[in-house]
């Protein structure tokens, strides 16, 4: 599973860098960066292995038993199957992405969306981070119908692309990616560091 890590962990780097230099992003106050961040690190992360096209067989064929390991390590009384479940998920979410060729504009206002939570808890500026939703939102769509003029249901399939989002598992995603290399590090501790540190 080396080789996946190591992948996730430049396509986490290359999305907290993309995250910072978003404007509006700059513009919130640090807490609130902070909440954002952690509650959509793994959504922005897997979009991230889509745009770059990182495949999860480099997870699977290399180690497969490493891969259980790390995956039930936790969960004692669990059985491989909701595991595996996870693992599909974020195959068939990135198989999606694949097939419809998402360009790297669409990514862009797609991590937005997905950035841009208005409900997560504890975020105090909720209406303002809305906005900022909506308004990559409507980016998208505008951009979809200037491009594929043609093709009426692409922002719909895209929207099916983000609602894909919602089944993958931030813990799965750390545990899949990041154990190996992280060990017991707290995720969120390791974003904070990173937010902090400026990429």
């Amino acid at each position: 599973p080396q080789a996946a890590c190591k992948a996730a962990s430049a396509v986490l780097v290359k999305t907290l860098r993309f995250v910072q230099n978003v404007p509006c992003f700059q513009g919130l106050p640090p807490d609130e960066q902070l909440l954002l961040v952690r509650g959509c690190w793994a959504p922005l992360l897997v979009l991230g292995l889509a745009q770059e096209r990182v495949h999860l067989e480099t997870v699977e064929s290399a180690e497969p038993s490493m891969l259980q390991r790390i995956l039930s390590g936790r969960r004692h009384g669990e059985q491989h199957p909701p595991a595996a479940g996870h693992i599909q998920a974020i195959k068939g979410f990135l198989a999606k992405c694949w097939s419809m060729d998402i360009s790297t504009k669409e990514y862009a206002y797609l991590k937005g969306t997905v950035l841009f939570n208005p409900d997560l808890p504890g975020l105090q500026c909720t209406q303002y981070i809305e906005g900022l939703q909506r308004e990559a939102q409507q980016a998208l769509n505008e951009h979809v119908r200037l491009i594929h003029r043609g093709d009426e249901a692409r922002f719909a399939k895209l929207n099916v692309v983000l609602s894909l989002l919602r089944s993958i598992n931030a813990n799965v995603v750390a545990e899949l990616f990041f154990r190996p290399i992280i060990g017991t590090v707290n995720m969120d501790d390791m974003l904070l560091e990173m937010l902090c540190a400026k990429l």
